[in-house]
């Protein structure tokens, strides 16, 4: 596994997994309330006003890559990268603990990441 974070605590590298790995583990039991409840709420306003439906109907609708194991954290500060398999979340660390901010994100060659989902 790839951790790294240029002096980011383990705490912090820990921190950031486990909430990649509970957004995750959320979407694969199709517990779209609790994924929900793990994006920032800049994400999940976006997403809902976007969709014009409560978050978990909204997040329900998206077309996110299917759930796979984490398999690689980096730590920048207050903000995180999570790769699983398959996609790439972007995490941030607020009052209440790290929040998924982007999800379903996919590298563009020479460009910035593609989202599925992201706040405004």
């Amino acid at each position: 596994m790839l951790l790294t974070g240029c002096g980011a605590s383990g705490a912090r590298v820990d921190g950031a997994r486990d909430a990649g790995r509970a957004f995750e583990q959320a979407l694969g039991a199709q517990d779209y309330g609790a994924a929900c409840g793990l994006l920032a709420p800049e994400t999940r306003a976006q997403l809902e006003e976007d969709e014009a439906q409560v978050c978990a109907k909204a997040l329900e609708g998206q077309q996110l890559p299917a759930p796979g194991a984490v398999d690689g954290v980096e730590v920048y500060g207050h903000q995180a990268l999570v790769r699983a398999e398959g996609e790439t979340l972007f995490l941030s660390q607020l009052t209440g603990g790290w929040r998924v901010v982007a999800a379903g994100c996919t590298p563009q060659e020479d460009k910035p990441y593609k989202c599925t989902v992201k706040g405004g």
